[in-house]
């Protein structure tokens, strides 16, 4: 991973330190400042994928002939730079939990310099990652029972996002992908169907369908609105009888009014004895769309949802922070209106009834009564305590948000004016950040 994945501003702030010898361990926080609009929680996600990228942080030649070429660093800051990798510590709330406003989901404690180096990175993959398995989430909670297919990749802001959505829906639940490398690397189920591209390159539909079916008999989706989606379904159900397949099988439908095409699509096919046969909907699908088809008793199977998932479309990042904390064991904080924070390495303690909010605290404090911390180690000397296997991770966090799903409270679920538990910060905090806030005011000391 070059090192030159980060803002210029970063390096700059590195090579002042490393001159200075400033090479004492420091404490970053990452976080979300509020959560976005008609978002009642957020999906941790992206962790696996920035312990990668701290694992392989490093300058090679390239890399640092272009600093000195283009930013003119001196040979001692290159020098520096060409032996520094990421050998801190790192904390981390699991992926797959849900979390709220001003609760750490990540800390790193490193020699500053490389602390520093590492923000832009870290901050861009935790804060993509989340957002999306947020949205998808949501879509997951619109859709009760039916199944969930991410079709975002084409429209995903690069081809290594479209990866990410796909991780990161199905750490929400979604069933499956369209993008076949992201199946493969995260072991993942693809799927894809047919485009109307296809079925308009035969002379009807009975043909693109009969050699569809005849190429690929094992759950073959028939794509039935390209010209008139009753007379499509009909074609799909001639094509099927005609080859007797037996097997597991469906429609998709793209367009038009979707419940009310899925309800006749649904008498259609089970009047042709196709009880088992699927309907899988598509099409500018978000979770408003998906929970009203669910309202209206739309028989619709499965849901493949593209775009407004894909880029969180009414919601495409999060007012998320990394910021300093700790300098070596003097604690820090910002008072600036709107961006303050506050001091020390933290702490989140959750009721596991979920009765009450959290409680952000200081790491070394005890639990309140009957709270469980929700931060874990995850990296020590920068080496993953865990084996890493993208699969395997994928899977876990999985697990972890199927189990967030039932604690969550009804009022943060909901889509519509959702109610986030209420965080509060602990005594022992709060005593920290007066006491800071009053070392740095005009005239304090420390």
């Amino acid at each position: 991973m070059t090192g030159l994945r980060t803002d210029l501003y970063e390096l700059r702030m590195a090579a002042s330190y490393l001159r200075r010898g400033m090479t004492g361990r420091a404490t970053f926080s990452l976080f979300a400042r509020r959560l976005p609009p008609r978002r009642g929680f957020l999906v941790a996600a992206g962790l696996d994928e920035a312990l990668t990228f701290l694992e392989d942080f490093a300058f090679d030649p390239a890399d640092l002939a272009y600093l000195r070429d283009a930013v003119g660093f001196d040979q001692p800051t290159l020098t520096a730079l060409a032996t520094l990798r990421f050998t801190g510590d790192v904390w981390a709330v699991p992926e797959g939990r849900v979390v709220f406003a001003d609760e750490p989901l990540l800390e790193i404690t490193a020699p500053i310099a490389e602390a520093q180096l590492v923000e832009t990175g870290v901050l861009n993959l935790i804060t993509f990652h989340t957002t999306v398995a947020t949205k998808a989430a949501r879509c997951r909670l619109a859709a009760g029972d039916a199944q969930l297919i991410d079709f975002a990749f084409r429209r995903t802001h690069g081809i290594e996002a479209g990866a990410g959505v796909a991780r990161a829906s199905a750490i929400a639940g979604f069933l499956a992908t369209s993008d076949v490398e992201a199946a493969r690397r995260y072991g993942l189920q693809p799927s894809g169907t047919m485009a109307h591209s296809y079925v308009e390159a035969f002379p009807d539909e009975r043909a693109a369908f009969r050699a569809f079916a005849a190429d690929f008999p094992t759950n073959p989706i028939f794509l039935v609105d390209t010209y008139d989606t009753p007379a499509g379904v009909r074609a799909a159900v001639d094509v099927i009888t005609e080859l007797g397949l037996t097997g597991p099988l469906g429609v998709r439908l793209d367009s038009g009014d979707l419940a009310a095409l899925a309800r006749e699509t649904r008498a259609i096919l089970d009047d042709a004895g196709l009880t088992q046969a699927q309907i899988v909907a598509s099409g500018s699908l978000d979770e408003d769309v998906i929970a009203g088809l669910v309202a209206a008793g739309a028989p619709i199977d499965g849901y493949g949802v593209g775009t407004k998932m894909g880029v969180s479309y009414d919601a495409p990042s999060l007012d998320s922070a990394y910021k300093l904390v700790a300098v070596g064991d003097r604690p820090v904080l910002k008072l600036s209106p709107g961006k303050a924070t506050l001091p020390g390495p933290k702490q989140v303690f959750r009721d596991p009834d979920g009765a009450s909010g959290d409680v952000v605290g200081l790491r070394d404090e005890p639990p309140p009564d009957g709270r469980r911390p929700l931060l874990v180690p995850v990296m020590r000397d920068g080496r993953r305590l865990e084996p890493a296997d993208p699969a395997e991770a994928v899977r876990a966090a999985r697990r972890r948000f199927d189990g967030e799903l039932g604690w969550l409270p009804e009022a943060a679920r909901r889509l519509i004016d959702p109610e986030p538990l209420a965080t509060t910060v602990s005594p022992a905090l709060t005593a920290l950040h007066d006491r800071v806030a009053a070392q740095v005011a005009p005239g304090g000391t420390y």
